[in-house]
């Protein structure tokens, strides 16, 4: 007996999955007695940098807190121009004013989100200190030709790969290319920690810095030697991250196969244009964005009305953000940006999804694009 569509859950655009090696871990901590930078932060520390290949990851409390040490930690300050995407989360280039830095926008790849190297170097000035690329929606960035650019004009280079666990440029993992990065354990991510972020490098002295500023600049218990920020994390969400970290692998490669079944099932709808995974590359699909060809609100409505859970991943860029116009970006034109945040569209990937909901998402998706 055929069950009629308004009478089924609505399948969310994500879901964490927490089990109960997650509670038992948090249970342990609060036995303990011991719930902050303790022992639980430093074993997850090292089983992360472990993990993705580093010599050091230092945790934090957001990517966001990530970011901005990462920009202390490499001397970026008033004055200076740090060069990223304006398709993102706000809190990326908002890491570079709070350091008193200028953030300048460059337009991205249309196929990968990401950064686009052709049209980095046409924004570099002399004031121009750092790149800043975001791996997208869990594909990493073109990181290689951006660090040739870097190295050509004494930059420095931030990966923000907090979107990018697990994701990989040929066998090296996001957060291990060869520059200082950061990753966030926000609840909607690959794996998570309810709130957190880590910053991964194999540069000692940086690593040392984020360290030191991350607890008001102590060198030693009751010694500040620098200003310093209270961005620690807690034992309890170590905890949960380690317990996430050892499913992590399983979590990503049931969002790349729950990708390629959607990219089966929906290859050839007409008005739709499904993601890609530049070859040489590894996408771990924190998001599943597609790009609608017309009328992408209406869709996300008729969507929605079908009980299929959606998200736009960005509907406002950057630069057009009004805080951005408001400190003078307004007249600055990025047209492949803008055209993506009128386009996007994100369909449910996560690794909770069934085969039936996976299937009732195509049906949706396509029933929609022939109806629109």
């Amino acid at each position: 007996m055929k069950v009629e569509l308004d009478t089924l859950k609505t399948i969310p655009i994500a879901a964490p999955q927490i089990g109960d090696e997650e509670r038992s871990a948090v249970m342990a901590v609060l036995e303990s007695g011991q719930l902050a930078q303790g022992p639980v932060v430093e074993a997850f520390e090292n089983e992360f940098a472990a993990w993705c290949g580093v010599r050091h990851a230092v945790a934090v409390n957001s990517g966001t807190a990530a970011l901005h040490l990462l920009m202390l930690a490499h001397g970026i300050t008033e004055g200076d121009e740090v060069i990223t995407s304006p398709f993102t989360f706000v809190a990326s280039a908002n890491a570079a004013l709070f350091v008193g830095a200028r953030p300048v926008f460059v337009d991205i790849e249309p196929e990968t989100y990401c950064l686009d190297p052709s049209k980095v170097e046409a924004a570099i000035t002399p004031r121009t200190r750092a790149i800043m690329p975001i791996d997208l929606y869990g594909h990493p960035a073109a990181i290689p030709e951006l660090q040739d650019i870097a190295k050509r004009h004494g930059l420095v280079l931030i990966e923000d790969a907090c979107q990018a666990h697990g994701a990989a440029i040929g066998n090296r993992k996001a957060g291990a290319l060869g520059v200082s990065a950061s990753f966030s354990f926000y609840p909607t991510k690959n794996m998570t920690t309810g709130e957190g972020g880590m910053v991964t490098t194999d540069d000692d002295a940086i690593a040392a810095k984020v360290n030191v500023l991350r607890q008001h600049g102590a060198t030693q218990r009751y010694r500040h030697d620098t200003l310093g920020y209270n961005f620690r994390l807690t034992d309890m969400a170590a905890a949960i991250g380690r317990a996430q970290l050892a499913k992590l692998d399983g979590f990503n490669e049931r969002r790349r196969r729950n990708a390629s079944l959607l990219d089966e099932g929906l290859a050839g709808t007409d008005g739709l244009t499904t993601p890609r995974e530049r070859p040489g590359y590894r996408h771990v699909y924190h998001q599943y964005t597609v790009r609608v060809a017309r009328d992408r609100d209406r869709f996300q409505e008729r969507l929605r009305e079908a009980g299929i859970g959606t998200a736009v991943h960005y509907p406002i860029p950057v630069h057009r953000q009004p805080l951005y116009v408001e400190m003078g970006y307004g007249e600055v034109s990025l047209p492949v940006a803008e055209k993506a945040a009128a386009q996007v569209l994100s369909l449910p990937v996560h690794p909770a999804l069934p085969d039936a909901d996976l299937d009732r998402i195509v049906d949706s998706v396509r029933k929609v694009a022939t109806t629109a």
